[in-house]
């Protein structure tokens, strides 16, 4: 799993993935302060992290932000990582670190002593405050593998549907950190199976919470579905795991790589609640505008603007290689489509690129099965492969004639076996007696009778 990438490995794959980007888009313009306004708790902090490491310019900035917000908190782990970083400007703070250790150890034996007074209470909706208690303090320390036993735990106490929700919610954003996308699927089940469940927000979280665990598994087309659906009205309610400007690319992205051209019009083009969503990334907005206008030139350079983003993005990262892919095979299939021939020449200037790596790429796609056509190399001349129609009636009146006269043939030795009475009679001593023996019994009654009257 590409979660799963020590920082070398991942490094490495940057910087394969940094061979798309144009030179002039090698430093970032990310507004920091504005960037980071839009998350909060622990996944603000492991986006800054992310910057400093793959942004050399941001990383000075980004670390100053990322150690103060930990201190902030009472997670000292991720504090004294992020000041071992390369290039952190600030010192440990050692004496910060001894003193919140201290008072997060007291602090859990209180808890843990307040959980077992409740549990001899047998009080469930005090159990259940204790266990949530409990999985707060683990979350806030960044030990989520403990968080998510006291999260599951408290599932026995949940005595209401909104107990039920708020334990899948916290279970499904825990997982989330964690890279645990199997619990996020089995918890989001479990909500959306409930009864009552009509609150916009608790819906947009979820379709934000099933896109990305689609997104995880490379599924784009389910994860641009999920995004779709997601409304303005998840606001900043799930600002821990992702904004609605996060929302918008991801959804965008997938859907260019994996929707057709009717699916990107319904779903994206004139689905007006996910318009006013993409306005939130007006780069998304260009992107998806000049792919469906075929302006592909200027489609492939705000994907080239939009590389130093993605690449820093903690859950796009992974895929932004595999997108792009799909994003510049679907623009080559989609300009070809309409004619017969295509001088590569032109095709090659409409996406500003060189001959010779157009003619590899659509070779690659022709061999694929993407594109019907062949090319000529000495001319540059891309011709459609159109299927022979005279051939393919011949084909298939061919295949016609062929199936009646089976058929036919069939019929006609079924009504010799009938006439010759050659046929299998059931017994009838499974399922009673069958119609021919009930029959031929019939037949032999009435003879008995005749005979008696004579």
């Amino acid at each position: 799993r590409a979660g799963a990438l020590g920082p070398r490995c991942r490094e490495a794959a940057l910087s394969v993935a940094w061979d798309w980007v144009m030179s002039s888009a090698a430093t970032s313009s990310l507004d920091l302060d504005t960037y980071i306004a839009s998350y909060s708790g622990y996944t603000r902090l492991k986006r800054l992290q992310s910057i400093a490491r793959y942004e050399p310019a941001l990383r000075t900035q980004a670390l100053q932000m990322a150690v103060d917000l930990a201190k902030q908190g009472i997670n000292t782990s991720l504090y004294l990582e992020l000041c071992a970083a390369h290039g952190c400007p600030v010192l440990r703070d050692e004496a910060w670190v001894e003193a919140m250790d201290k008072k997060a150890s007291a602090t859990l034996e209180k808890l843990e002593a307040e959980l077992t007074s409740h549990k001899t209470s047998l009080i469930k909706e005090s159990i259940r405050l204790g266990h949530n208690e409990l999985g707060d303090f683990h979350r806030s320390r960044g030990d989520f593998a403990a968080a998510l036993k006291c999260y599951v735990r408290a599932r026995d106490y949940c005595t209401t549907s909104k107990h039920t929700i708020s334990m899948c919610l916290n279970v499904i954003q825990v997982s989330i950190h964690m890279g645990n996308y199997a619990h996020v699927s089995n918890y989001v089940s479990k909500v959306e199976a409930m009864p009552d469940i009509s609150d916009p927000v608790l819906f947009a979280q979820l379709r934000v919470a099933a896109g990305l665990m689609a997104l995880d598994a490379k599924k784009y087309r389910a994860a641009a579905r999920h995004f779709v659906d997601v409304s303005v009205d998840l606001g900043n309610s799930f600002s821990e795991v992702c904004s609605l400007a996060d929302v918008a690319l991801y959804g965008g992205l997938c859907a260019l790589a994996a929707f057709d051209r009717a699916e990107l019009s319904a779903k994206i083009v004139s689905n007006t609640a996910f318009r006013s969503m993409i306005e939130l990334y007006p780069e998304v907005r260009e992107l998806v505008n000049d792919f469906y206008s075929s302006r592909y030139a200027s489609c492939l350079d705000y994907l080239g603007k939009l590389k130093p983003h993605l690449l820093v993005d903690i859950h796009l990262w992974p895929h932004v290689s595999q997108l792009y892919a799909n994003i510049r095979s679907k623009a080559l299939v989609q300009y070809f489509s309409p004619y017969v021939s295509v001088d590569m020449r032109r095709m090659a200037t409409a996406f500003n690129v060189e001959v010779v790596e157009l003619e590899k790429e659509l070779a690659a796609l022709i061999m694929a099965g993407a594109i019907p056509a062949r090319i000529d190399s000495q001319s540059k001349i891309l011709y459609a492969r159109h299927a022979d129609q005279r051939h393919a009636t011949f084909e298939n009146a061919l295949a016609m004639g062929e199936t009646y006269m089976r058929n036919t043939k069939a019929l006609l030795l079924r009504i010799n076996l009938l006439r010759a009475d050659f046929a299998v009679k059931g017994t009838g001593d499974t399922f009673g007696p069958s119609k021919s023996s009930r029959q031929d019994r019939q037949d032999g009654r009435n003879i008995g009778y005749a005979g008696g009257g004579l």
